[in-house]
């Protein structure tokens, strides 16, 4: 077995110890809604019919997901607390778990695909959080859809993916910080997931998390890095009138403290939040992350619900 191989199922095997550490009895488990024009998506909702919420009016806050994982995989720690106070609603972006499989990957097309959910859901405004790669679409959505936007919450992400130093502006095909993690090299390993079995939650956790993991194949790495390398945000920061607020992982080795920044810098009005863990610490280091982000989350959100679409 190849290096680059025997590592990627070495990060499955690392991430299937570190999903144990968590109990998964209270992963939200939802069902596929179609997209008009676009496509099918995995998505849950705290308000579905028939949950305690489906009433509740609270604010909707919709989660985005970082590079590899999916909705539930990335979120599942923090839905609990942050359900507390909002209605929480999480999709599988396009080339990943039981996303959208297009011809292309771009983050605008996640982002479109957000408001697209909202129309199905019928929310007018709502607000985004987003992790990592995440990050990028929910500035993407203030952007595109600054109308429907009510507030904005940024996690471990950057006004760009490149991995080239900050100061550098390289659009187009390339390294990201994403390629360092998949040693630059496609590997053409597919590993085929059952889909039905994704909601099976009387599997130990570290099954249900590297299931979750592999319903990404890695036959789609290099379109995602692609799809990642050419976002970057830093000409229209300053345009967007978004409330934000940023959690920057202050350890973080993959997006860099000062990357981050960039955000609070660049966004009019952005509050930033610290949080003393490394990157991915929304599923590693959930004791850290949630209450900062769900403190986050309730101080740019607004209290109430919006309307919804007629």
């Amino acid at each position: 077995m190849s290096a680059r191989r025997t590592a990627l199922h070495a990060g499955a095997a690392g991430l299937g110890r570190l999903v144990r550490a968590q109990p998964i009895d209270q992963v939200p488990l939802g069902g596929m809604v179609d997209l008009p024009g676009r496509g099918s998506t995995y998505v849950t909702d705290s308000a579905a019919p028939g949950t305690p919420d489906a009433d509740s009016g609270k604010p909707a806050v919709i989660l985005l997901h970082s590079v590899t994982t999916t909705g539930q995989l990335c979120w599942y720690p923090s839905i609990p607390a942050l359900a507390e106070h909002f209605r929480v609603i999480t999709l599988d972006q396009r080339w990943h778990g039981r996303g959208i499989l297009s011809d292309e990957f771009h983050l605008d097309d996640c982002a479109d695909d957000v408001a697209a959910l909202a129309d199905v859901l019928g929310l007018d405004r709502f607000a985004v959080a987003g992790f990592s790669m995440g990050g990028g679409v929910a500035q993407l959505v203030a952007h595109r859809h600054a109308d429907r936007t009510s507030a904005m919450v940024l996690c471990s992400t950057g006004p760009f993916f490149s991995g080239h130093p900050d100061s550098e502006r390289t659009p187009g095909r390339g390294e990201t910080i994403f390629t360092r993690f998949t040693h630059k090299q496609q590997p053409k390993l597919v590993v085929p997931t059952n889909h039905a079995a994704l909601d099976d939650l009387s599997v130990p956790p570290g099954v249900w998390g590297a299931r979750q993991f592999r319903s990404t194949p890695f036959s789609r790495y290099r379109r995602l890095n692609d799809g990642l390398n050419e976002f970057d945000s830093r000409d229209w920061l300053d345009t967007l009138q978004t409330p934000t607020a940023v959690c920057i992982s202050t350890r973080d080795r993959t997006v860099a403290p000062s990357r981050q920044q960039l955000l609070v810098d660049g966004i009019p009005g952005a509050r930033r939040f610290d949080i003393d863990a490394g990157h991915a610490c929304c599923v590693m280091q959930p004791g850290k992350f949630v209450p900062t982000f769900v403190e986050a989350c309730r101080s740019v959100v607004p209290a109430k619900a919006t309307p919804t679409l007629p």
